[in-house]
């Protein structure tokens, strides 16, 4: 699988360029499952936020770049329709457009759907993540993004990539999210980590991991 883990979604023209090299081919000619389930686990996000995401009326540029067809995926949903129904679908999408929210509670969900079992056998499949949809794919997110309480009780997600990731950085809405407070956080982080504002994104392609940037962003060493 090839990564896409972006802090605020394709917010400029050099993630936009990331995000075709990735897919191998227009983005209108590409298909899109979005995934919004990791809104609902975060107190601060709404269905609202959540519709805004999928009908691609966000701030956030994900569903609305012109995608050759959007389909829905609702993590929550897919246990009790077998996986004969949905794994066609993930299959046969070129990229997985998947909302922020709450990390954990999206852990929870791809595990518990069985996503987090399929996603080695999509070689050619493009995660294109989002804030929270970014930091599933790290070993873990740091006791200060923890909201939902997983039943591990621990910070660990998915460890599909081999750092952590610290998104919003100097983000006005934010004013917690300062280089400062990264550096506190990466401290209590036992892997590398980057701290990344809403202008950068993180290109993953057989492990190796790519810095693509119109913005600040900082790279923390254990």
């Amino acid at each position: 699988m090839r990564l896409l883990l972006t802090s605020a979604g394709i917010a400029n023209a050099s993630i936009h360029n990331a995000l075709v090299d990735l897919l191998g081919k227009p983005i209108a000619e590409s298909n899109a499952l979005c995934i919004p389930t990791a809104a609902y686990g975060h107190p601060q996000v709404t269905p609202v936020g959540a519709w805004r995401f999928i009908s691609g009326k966000s701030a956030l540029p994900m569903c609305e770049l012109g995608w050759k067809s959007v389909g829905v995926l609702e993590l929550t949903a897919l246990p009790s329709i077998g996986e004969e129904r949905w794994v066609p679908w993930v299959r046969e999408a070129d990229v997985l457009l998947v909302n922020g929210g709450d990390a954990l509670y999206l852990c929870h969900w791809m595990r518990q759907s069985g996503l987090a079992d399929l996603l080695p056998s999509l070689s050619e499949t493009v995660w294109a993540g989002l804030s929270a949809g970014s930091m599933v794919m790290t070993p873990r997110i740091g006791e200060d993004f923890v909201q939902w309480k997983p039943p591990s009780g621990d910070d660990s997600t998915l460890g599909v990539v081999d750092f952590s990731i610290f998104p919003h950085l100097d983000h006005e809405l934010l004013p917690e999210n300062t280089m400062a407070e990264a550096e506190r956080w990466a401290a209590g982080i036992p892997n590398r980590a980057y701290a990344i504002d809403d202008e950068t994104a993180i290109k993953v392609i057989d492990g190796h991991a790519e810095v693509v940037s119109e913005g600040r962003w900082k790279l923390f060493t254990p």
